[in-house]
């Protein structure tokens, strides 16, 4: 599917920047906790330039968001509270993160188990 067929309707900021809710079009919403949103950042920081350079962010249990700004008609940039802010969240990725949460969040947390790091 393209990022038009998961076009935004609300997103805003909640719980002090800990949580951003996403609603789109087709009738989905999602609540995305900043900490899961943090972890899973689209950045080369984080993701790397190849799947074998992903890095396992840890240590952000307590991140928050301190704001999302519009990059075009296609993302946002989330800057959090820890400094991150190179990560364009597009459209198809928030709604990915939406659908995918308990898996991806279930992914990580084993993840950080197997590298015995923390929240």
């Amino acid at each position: 599917m393209t990022s038009e067929s998961h076009w935004p309707t609300t997103i805003r900021l909640a719980d002090e920047g800990q949580t951003l809710h996403v609603a789109f079009e087709s009738g989905e919403s999602y609540a995305l906790p900043a900490e899961y949103l943090r972890v899973n950042s689209p950045s080369a920081e984080v993701q790397g330039h190849s799947p074998d350079q992903k890095v396992t962010v840890s240590g952000k249990k307590n991140v928050r968001i301190l704001r999302a700004e519009p990059v075009g008609r296609y993302a946002a940039r989330l800057i959090f509270d820890d400094g991150h802010d190179s990560g364009f969240f597009t459209w198809e990725y928030l709604f990915t993160l939406g659908a995918g949460r308990e898996t991806l969040w279930q992914a990580y947390l084993d993840e950080l188990a197997a590298k015995n790091l923390h929240r």
